[in-house]
Formats: structure tokens, sequence, C-alpha cells
């Protein structure tokens, strides 16, 4: 009798195993590829950061002299056709400075700073206004950034210039191996890469000579993506 139990036990686990076998699917033949596209714009923005900078005795003298001088350039910017939402700070300090000699510290004046960028939506103009600022009263110009304002619509075009590259890349990798693609099975993606030139303005007391604006050359935004893909080959 316990015979007969243990075989029946035995029977009902054979009977199980071709049924677990049933849910694994079997390898589907495959190739990963990658593919590169890089998108390439001329800008249509560009951010100016400017700063003024004023030294006094006093903290208080400091800071009123910087008002009157930041006051000066984006009035400035203002007269000149610059909305008002189109400058935002960037940075503002009052500090003493000192001198340090022999392990002694000597204070000095008060320094006074107060930075903003300024947004261009005419890229035309970034000579025109690096020299009315600075005309203005700003004491330092660190730099003119350009960007493109639809980044998102070229991001997404050098999103599916990279597709169809991977695309290709498998098409001719099956094609060497006998096969063909059969279907996508999965796609991956990067974070674009965003490569805008960057102008190093020197600082100018004037304009140049013929009236003529500051110089200033804006080259071409690149926007590279690169995506992964797998697909099913047959």
């Amino acid at each position: 009798m316990r015979y007969q139990l243990l075989g029946a036990a035995m029977a009902v686990m054979v009977l199980a195993a071709p049924s677990f076998a049933q849910d694994v699917a079997p390898a589907v033949p495959s190739i990963v590829t990658t593919g590169d596209a890089t998108v390439r714009r001329a800008p249509d923005q560009a951010f100016v950061t400017v700063a003024v900078e004023t030294r006094a005795r006093s903290p208080r003298d400091a800071q009123q002299q910087n008002a009157a001088a930041m006051t000066a350039v984006q009035q400035r910017l203002t007269d000149s056709g610059i909305a008002r939402d189109a400058v935002r700070t960037t940075g503002y300090f009052i500090q003493q400075e000192f001198d340090y000699s022999n392990g002694r510290r000597t204070p000095r004046d008060y320094v006074a700073r107060n930075g903003v960028e300024v947004r261009l939506d005419a890229v035309e103009r970034v000579g025109e206004v690096l020299d009315l600022v600075v005309q203005a009263g700003a004491t330092s110009v660190s730099g003119v950034r350009f960007d493109v304002k639809d980044r998102a619509g070229a991001e997404r075009e050098a999103l599916r210039m990279a597709v169809v590259d991977a695309r290709s890349r498998a098409d001719a990798m099956a094609a060497g191996a006998g096969r063909t693609v059969d279907r996508v099975l999965r796609i991956d993606d990067g974070p674009p890469q965003f490569k805008a030139p960057m102008a190093q303005p020197m600082l100018r007391a004037s304009v140049q000579a013929d009236g003529a604006p500051t110089p200033v050359e804006s080259g071409m935004i690149e926007i590279t993506a690169q995506v992964t893909l797998t697909v099913a080959i047959k």
C-alpha cells in the first residue's frame, strides 16, 4: 500500500514538469547596436553676463555707489529696448578686503558687486549690448552664452536620427550574417549632449573708432544623441 502511494506522487511530479517547461520562452536571436546623430542649429538666443563692482571706506557707501551704477546700466538696457523680464540678478555681495603682511591683517575698503544676466532674443545685438553696458558703468563682462529657444525640438530630431542610424547598422549586421531584422525589441537612449559656443569678449571702455559694435561670432549649436537598439533577427 505504501509503495502505491509513492508511485502516485512520482507520477504527479512527472506530469507537472512539461507544464513548467512550456512557460520558458526560447532565446530570440537578436542584435544589439548603437546609433549616433548630431543636429546643428544657428543660435537664436544669447545670454550676456555683466557686473558692477564698487569700493568705498564703508559698506553703506559701497552699496549706494553700486546701486547707482547698476541702476544706470539697467536703465540703458531698458532704453535700448531690452525688456525688464529679460534681465535677472545672478549674484550680489558686500565684503571687506584685507592686506596681509608679516602675519598681520590690515583692513582695506569694502567692495560691493552686483551681477546680472541679460537675455537677448536677437543674437545680432550682442556686440551692441556689450558696448552699451560698459559705457553705462559695468566694470566686468564675464562672457556670452548662446542657445536655441526650441532646444527640446532639436533634441527630439537628434534622437530620431540616432534611431535611424542604429537601425541602419542593425540591418547591415544582419545582412552580413545572412539574416534580416524581424522586429525591434528595445530602444534605450542616453541624455542628449548640448554643445554651445562660448564667447569671452574683452572689457571695452568705448565702441570702436568707426562706431561699429564689438564683433562677436555666435557659431553653431550642436545637439548630439545616442541610442542603443536591440532587434530580433530571422
